[in-house]
């Protein structure tokens, strides 16, 4: 996740700050942690958050940008966007978890379905007490629930003709009512936390309803997010129609940009694990406008 920033100062403070919040250098811990640790919600989201914010550090775009991101990934938009420090971006993000951990069901989860139109998957997580919790082109939604609801969920899709349909490796049931009791205890975080107006040059739209945040009357939206189904084709449709024609997936890995790909084939769209190297990144975005 982090071999090509290692060696760039620029990544340090960053690192060290993660290295802080996780309890262990963060290299050290990533050769070392065993799965269930990994993959734990409050580990994932704070490795998730600082890949992206690193990455964008020790890529500094000079030219203008605009900045999206999905999920646990809005958090790393905002930080991008200059809303935060990268620190105050990842302390937030810790305490965004630790909230999502507290109001979570011992046995609460996420699954997918991909291949059935809204309104089937609709009927069909209500039959389950499930619930839709991110809308994705292509017929792709992320489900959320009880796991094993979840898992019968998924099995039901399978029979009623979806193309895939399984449980995820995510042990809380994200963006449904299900986390209500979070969204409050992150909302009086996010309060205390000073948020800047985006740096100039830089726009943030938000996943919450694909609108452009502008600082502190944005903050219900965001701790809202944690039970809200969030929309990201419409996300995606907004960044589209405001002529970004160029994007870059921070990281880690490449589904977002493969998901862009299958929608908008049209766009120029990369992600940064892509690259061997900073300067090819560079090379490649010269002169152009990104989302992350």
């Amino acid at each position: 996740m982090f071999d090509l920033f290692v060696d760039d100062a620029r990544a340090a403070p960053i690192l060290t700050e993660a290295g802080a919040l996780l309890g262990q250098d963060i290299r050290t811990f990533l050769q070392t942690v065993d799965d269930a640790t990994l993959f734990a919600n409050r580990t994932s989201q704070i490795l998730c958050v600082t890949r992206g914010l690193v990455a964008a550090a020790c890529l500094a775009p000079t030219m203008p940008f605009t900045v999206a991101g999905y999920s646990v990934g809005e958090m790393t938009a905002w930080g991008v966007a200059g809303v935060w420090t990268p620190e105050q971006t990842l302390r937030l993000t810790a305490s965004r978890a630790e909230a999502m951990d507290a109001a979570s069901g011992p046995n609460d989860g996420l699954g997918f379905v991909r291949g059935l139109a809204c309104d089937h998957v609709e009927a069909l997580v209500a039959g389950f007490d499930c619930a839709i919790a991110i809308v994705n082109p292509g017929q792709l939604f992320v489900i959320g629930g009880a796991r094993e609801t979840v898992q019968r969920c998924c099995a039901a899709a399978m029979e009623e003709g979806a193309i895939a349909a399984r449980p995820i490796a995510v042990h809380v049931a994200s963006h449904t009512r299900r986390l209500s009791h979070a969204v409050g205890v992150f909302r009086a975080q996010l309060e205390t936390s000073e948020p800047a107006r985006p740096v100039r040059g830089r726009t943030l739209i938000t996943a919450s309803d694909a609108s452009i945040v502008s600082g502190q009357r944005d903050l219900p939206g965001l701790a809202a997010q944690i039970d809200t189904m969030i929309d990201w084709a419409a996300t995606l449709e907004a960044l589209v129609e405001r002529g970004v024609d160029r994007l870059l997936e921070l990281g880690p890995g490449t589904p977002l940009a493969d998901m862009v790909r299958t929608t908008y084939p049209a766009l120029a769209v990369r992600s940064f694990d892509d690259f061997r190297s900073l300067q090819g990144v560079a090379g490649w975005i010269a002169g152009t406008a990104y989302g992350a």
